[in-house]
């Protein structure tokens, strides 16, 4: 099925899409949802059922394999509300203001759809234009519903007895639950990196296999940072005879919530090494996969399936989508953040909702805030940091550790146990109390230490907030994880704004001075390459990300004729990286001459 847009809404923490699809799946739009919290998605049956008119019952977790029995409950709901949503479009007249009306005009304008729209608008012959109405509206199909597992929440689950649940961990429960549900047409989206025991697990379910040559019900996505990362999890999940039918390319540091920088690699370059390689790609996959299906008496082909490949990360303008879509072959762009600020589209509660809308640039920090060790894009002054500060203040860090999903530490204790947890943060600040060192070194690390942050439900409660849900206690602060391209975006906006934004309509953009999508990139990779020296030579890794920042802005200086700027555009994306030429030569021009004299 070809899909009527050319953008996607990607997964955005816990709550913010938890509910996307119910929005805006009826007009066409695909959208992903995180599965990991079963409790949120428990919550949200409990919201969504009486809503609909429906009865509630709940899956208590004293109950066997209710995590899958949760989100599969909740996805075949989210299904069923989205085809009645459809159904009722379809039953109603191309009048101002109906859903119907909305459903075209939310279309990009290069779409066969929408011209046929406006030629039925436009047509005087009242018999015509009543068989062209009632032909558009068979046309009306809904968005995918896709789902989200960031590989790296896959802690283990016990049972009451206390023994491991066999499959039962976090990230294997989920996918179970995913692949029992009814959805088709669907993806599930693996982030953070390859986790062996989710991949080969993944091998057991004959529902992810090809009902066709390029037909799945459900199919496999894989987000990525480079090619060889591609390459990598393809290989590993085609020798198991699981197709990977995208990959999604997101930039490593131009990006909301958990953030996986390369090895100074840039957005331009990679997406020009998937461009001239996917064939190569292809070909290596199905070398692999084709012989895997034959050995299980699967269904085999004479030629790869297709591989859709798409990109997001830090994208805020018709013309820089366009010229992703355009010069690389993607075929959809991921627009994440600005969404934020569009309640159709996406779940944030009112006080988190005005902290987006007044952002600026020293607002989104890329902190050590995640208990999972992982670089992780924060917006500052969220309810959220003000518990957690408060509790500080109190001599009571760290939080109620009440989901667990990122537990992972096993410093003091045998079973892990998570750093932003009132248990470890005690432990670590004892420890830090009798340590023998500097005073300096100690608030550092005591620092380090309280920065740590329950993102469990910090990234839950914007739903809870929004829709009146039971609260834990003690526990009500909202995270909240947008990209830096927050800071350009200054308003609350409807999603027809935020449509005709994307496809070149309209402009939501108050004026100022917004880098291009790889300038402004090239730049945090250059405030990350400063952080990390931070006074110490170059190492060989060190010297290895100067070189490839470096090719990527001799790469971008070779393509800005093709970049079809505007003078004043041109001279700012040129500025931009001569820019980044100095600030390169500046940083190692010095450490080099550290290690000189060293």
């Amino acid at each position: 099925m070809i899909a009527p847009h050319q953008f996607h809404i990607p997964v955005m923490g816990l709550a913010y899409t938890v509910d996307t699809p119910l929005k805006v799946a009826r007009y066409g739009i695909d959208s992903v949802l995180s599965i990991v919290e079963d409790r949120l998605i428990e919550l949200m049956r409990r919201h969504y059922y009486p809503q609909s008119g429906r009865e509630y019952i709940p899956i208590n977790s004293n109950e066997p394999d209710y995590r899958a029995r949760r989100i599969t409950d909740y996805l075949n709901l989210v299904q069923t509300l989205v085809h009645e949503q459809v159904a009722a479009i379809k039953a109603q007249d191309f009048a101002p203001g109906s859903e119907l009306t909305k459903y075209f005009e939310l279309l990009p304008s290069s779409s066969p759809l929408r011209k046929a729209y406006l030629d039925m608008l436009a047509a005087t012959d009242a018999d015509k234009k009543g068989a062209q109405a009632q032909w558009l509206r068979q046309q009306v199909v809904p968005g995918s519903i896709d789902v989200n597992i960031m590989t790296k929440v896959d802690k283990n689950n016990f049972d009451a007895a206390g023994q491991l649940i066999e499959n039962g961990s976090d990230a294997l429960a989920s996918l179970r639950g995913y692949v029992a549900s009814n959805l088709t047409h669907s993806s599930i989206v693996f982030s953070a990196g390859l986790n062996p025991r989710l991949y080969n697990y993944l091998e057991s379910f004959r529902e992810l296999d090809a009902q066709g040559w390029g037909q799945f019900n459900k199919k496999i996505v894989i987000k990525v940072s480079d090619y060889r990362s591609a390459l990598i999890q393809g290989k590993y999940l085609a020798k198991k005879g699981v197709w990977v039918s995208e990959f999604r390319i997101e930039s490593g540091l131009n990006c909301g919530g958990h953030a996986f920088a390369t090895d100074g690699f840039l957005l331009g370059p990679i997406l020009q090494d998937f461009a001239a390689k996917k064939e190569e790609l292809a070909s290596a996959l199905w070398s692999l996969y084709q012989p895997a299906v034959q050995a299980r008496g699967g269904i085999v082909y004479d030629k790869p399936h297709p591989i859709r490949y798409t990109v997001q990360g830090g994208i805020g303008t018709a013309s820089e989508a366009e010229f992703l879509l355009a010069h690389y072959g993607m075929e959809s762009t991921g627009w994440g953040t600005p969404f934020l600020l569009c309640p159709e589209a996406t779940t944030v509660d009112a006080e988190t909702l005005g902290q987006l809308c007044q952002a600026k640039e020293e607002d989104v920090v890329l902190s050590n805030n995640s208990p999972l060790g992982v670089r992780f894009h924060y917006l500052k002054g969220t309810s959220g940091e003000q518990e957690k500060q408060a509790r500080v203040f109190t001599g009571k860090p760290g939080s109620p550790c009440t989901e667990k999903h990122l537990v992972s530490n096993t410093e003091f204790t045998t079973e892990p146990i998570c750093s932003a947890s009132l248990k470890y943060q005690q432990l670590k600040l004892k420890q830090l109390d009798a340590a023998d060192i500097a005073a300096a070194e100690k608030e550092q690390q005591k620092e380090a230490l309280f920065s740590k942050e329950c993102l469990c439900v910090g990234l839950i409660n914007a739903a809870i907030k929004s829709y009146q849900l039971p609260a834990l206690k003690r526990q009500e602060g909202v995270t909240v994880c947008p990209g830096p391209n927050i800071a350009y975006f200054n308003r609350k906006v409807t999603l027809l704004e935020m449509a005709d934004h994307i496809y070149g309509r309209t402009n939501i953009l108050p004026d100022g001075n917004r880098p291009h999508m790889f300038i402004k990139e090239l730049q945090l990779y250059l405030a990350f390459l400063r952080e990390q020296l931070n006074g110490s030579p170059l190492t060989k890794q060190q010297q290895a990300f100067v070189r490839n920042l470096q090719e990527g802005i001799a790469y971008y200086k070779n393509i800005l004729p093709q970049m079809k700027f505007s003078e004043q555009e041109f001279e700012a994306f040129n500025n931009g990286l001569s820019e980044g030429i100095n600030e390169i030569e500046e940083m190692v021009g010095y450490k080099e001459a550290i290690a000189t004299t060293a």
